[in-house]
């Protein structure tokens, strides 16, 4: 009888630094992975774009096409997981870095192995994701392939990242989740005190959410706790 060994997981690289390129096919090629290299935005973005990969790696200093750029162009047709590589490490460049709809963020220099563990994170959660149903919230309909709400016809327009946290939200109505579980479940890294990511995506989802209408849902910051979707009291 024949083995049947499962499919081997893609990744596509998008970085210019010819070294670190090279350290990062020959790590990830040893871990199992097929990898792709690219080393410039534009046509990392077209790769991204066409073929079918498990997870993109994308550095944001790109010549050309800024990484930014591309993922928020990669987001207006694919939900692929991305994780972003820079060594900007302020606060803000990791806003802007999740507000584009990036997965997890690695500050340049970091070790192989906080990598493989990243990743292993993140395809652990996608595959996960694909295996639970949808939960229903309200009159909200979540579709998995967008990582967007539609209610009355009409879509949120929610990053990968908005989406996870309302989605686990909408899984556990009326029951406070607190930031840490957030942090580690949606945003994939632990909670610090000092990280306003979480706080910002709530405050962005609040108001698309709004500007859907009449949900009859509410989002709650439960003080001390965390937040919590609950049914609106009319």
């Amino acid at each position: 009888m024949l083995a049947h060994c499962p499919p081997q997981r893609r990744i596509l690289a998008v970085e210019d630094d010819p070294l670190l390129a090279s350290h990062l096919c020959s790590h990830l090629q040893r871990s199992g992975f097929a990898v792709t290299l690219s080393h410039d935005g534009e046509a990392g973005l077209r790769l991204a774009q066409q073929a079918p990969f498990d997870l993109v790696l994308m550095d944001i200093m790109l010549p050309g096409l800024d990484g930014l750029s591309a993922l928020q162009q990669l987001r207006q047709r694919k939900r692929v997981p991305v994780i972003l590589m820079s060594a900007l490490g302020a606060e803000q460049d990791r806003i802007a870095g999740f507000s584009q709809g990036a997965d997890d963020y690695l500050p340049k220099p970091f070790s192989l192995g906080e990598l493989s563990v990243r990743i292993e994170a993140i395809l652990r959660r996608v595959a996960y994701e694909r295996q639970v149903p949808n939960p229903p919230a309200g009159g909200l309909s979540f579709d998995d392939g967008r990582a967007d709400v539609c209610f009355n016809g009409r879509w949120a327009g929610l990053t990968p990242s908005e989406y996870r946290v309302l989605e686990l939200l909408a899984g556990s109505p009326d029951e406070a989740l607190s930031k840490a579980f957030l942090y580690q479940q949606a945003l994939h890294r632990a909670y610090s005190a000092h990280d306003r990511a979480l706080d910002m995506h709530v405050s962005h989802l609040r108001r698309k959410l709004q500007a859907l209408g009449d949900t009859g849902l509410r989002l709650e910051t439960v003080w001390g706790k965390g937040y919590l979707l609950a049914a609106q009291e009319h």
